[in-house]
């Protein structure tokens, strides 16, 4: 309520000694020779424990990784010399660059392999993969462009082969038949489908998304489908419709017998959390609160409800004694799994900037500015958590101990970094008005 990992496959171990030298190499081969050579040794990698070890690598070297990205692209372009291993952590370390355009290039390498091959994972792979980074990258049109061209790829060759999928007898023996209508992209469509209704509306091209949606649930009404229906209405902000399609998919998890115990508790704990998200963004707080309530019935130590109840209640001004408790615990919670972290870098040893939000503005709240202030001073030194609604409430805490300068350089820097959601777009109309406000 208040918070990419690029895939490459794992399939068998390099050695640390042999990526070290890869490395050092990349840094030293600024010849053409040199680079040539690296990337022969790229088309020589085999496994995704090697190619999870290159990609590291290279995603650490980002001088040298530009050099030999240049050098690869030629070949990339022409679609020769180059093989699929080496194409698909070239397109991962170029996304990690967020060169997105040589990322394409090599990914369509791998799409061109793939389609060749008929192999459904490496599909799922190449055309996943490119998807994915140009949705993460907010670039929806060009993601559903992909989307596209997986839901019209014809992947028969013309070649003649027998395909053969494996089925048990009614009298349990194992036996084969054959598939005359073969086709490795077919089990891939319903999830591209449904990448590409998201990226239609993000686009904002809400009554298509619907229409989409629509078809999915005629051709196969199952939950999945009217839960994306209701991730589609709550992006259009119609949030009833939304809040009720979210209910009826909580009860169809409940009655989906296909579920084991483990799954229908996470497809039913997500379910009733987004619901949550919804009502109180209809302003539907009690709701809100009572679905918070039922979470945390089940879990008392998440502390991510803990948290989000705590701030509801506080922001509405609902029992600021419990809010504070909810709170307070939520951090308490988060202190204890970092202790018990043996990885965890001194760097990220740190309270979670939007719980220390939370607790601020329960302080404000409760008009413990000067306590207040310093939480939330703390809060914004957590780089994840610099987002609009913090720098307001440091805003808004300036102003109530008078500090009407440093009010103002807090909402402008809260709009510096306003994210696109259409809550932080009302947000940042809120926060404007303010800073007019103040500066009359």
């Amino acid at each position: 309520m208040r918070g990419t990992n690029y895939p490459a496959r794992r399939l068998f171990a390099w050695s640390v000694c042999g990526v070290l030298l890869f490395a050092a190499g990349v840094m030293a081969g600024s010849d053409e020779a040199a680079l040539k050579k690296k990337i022969q040794e790229l088309n020589r990698l085999t496994g995704g424990d090697p190619m999870q070890g290159m990609l590291r690598t290279l995603m650490e070297d980002k001088e040298g990784t530009k050099k030999l990205v240049a050098a690869a692209l030629p070949q990339a372009k022409e679609k020769k010399d180059i093989s699929y291993n080496a194409a698909l952590v070239l397109a991962l370390a170029c996304a990690d660059l967020k060169d997105l355009g040589a990322s394409e290039t090599f990914f369509r390498v791998c799409m061109d392999q793939a389609a060749k091959m008929q192999s459904a994972q490496k599909l799922l792979q190449s055309y996943g993969g490119l998807i994915g980074i140009l949705y993460d990258n907010k670039k929806f049109a060009e993601s559903a462009r992909v989307c596209r061209e997986l839901l019209e790829l014809k992947t028969d060759d013309g070649k003649p082969r027998i395909v053969l999928h494996v089925i048990k007898t009614n009298t349990g023996e194992i036996d084969f038949i054959p598939d005359d209508e073969f086709d490795s992209a077919r089990r891939l469509r319903p999830g591209v489908h449904r990448s590409l209704i998201r990226a239609i509306t993000k686009q904002g091209k809400f009554d298509d998304a619907i229409k989409l949606t629509d078809n999915l649930i005629k051709a196969q009404d199952h939950w999945i489908e009217r839960e994306l229906k209701g991730w589609v209405l709550r992006e259009a902000g119609k949030l009833e419709e939304a809040a009720k399609t979210y209910e009826d998919v909580l009860v169809r998890v409940g009655k989906d017998k296909d579920l084991d115990d483990e799954e229908r508790d996470y497809y039913t704990d997500r379910s009733r959390y987004l619901l949550s998200n919804i009502y109180l963004e209809a302003n539907k707080v009690d709701k809100a609160v009572e679905q918070l309530r039922e979470l945390l019935a089940k879990k008392p130590d998440d502390p991510g409800y803990n948290n989000d109840l705590g701030y509801i209640m506080a922001d509405n001004d609902m029992n600021l004694e419990e809010s504070e408790k909810l709170v307070r615990k939520a951090l308490d919670l988060d202190r204890k799994r970092r202790k018990a972290n043996p990885e965890l870098k001194p760097e990220d040893d740190h309270d979670n900037g939007a719980y220390l939000d939370s607790l601020a503005w329960v302080f404000y709240k409760q008009k413990r500015y000067k306590e207040a202030k310093e939480v939330l001073l703390e809060a914004v030194k957590d780089k994840s958590s610099q987002h609009l609604e913090i720098y307001d409430h440091l805003g808004d805490v300036h102003m109530a101990l008078g500090e009407r300068e440093l009010a103002l350089q807090a909402w402008q820097k809260g709009l510096e970094v306003v994210g696109e959601s259409r809550r932080d777009q009302e947000r940042r109309m809120i926060v404007e008005k303010k800073i007019a406000k103040t500066k009359e």
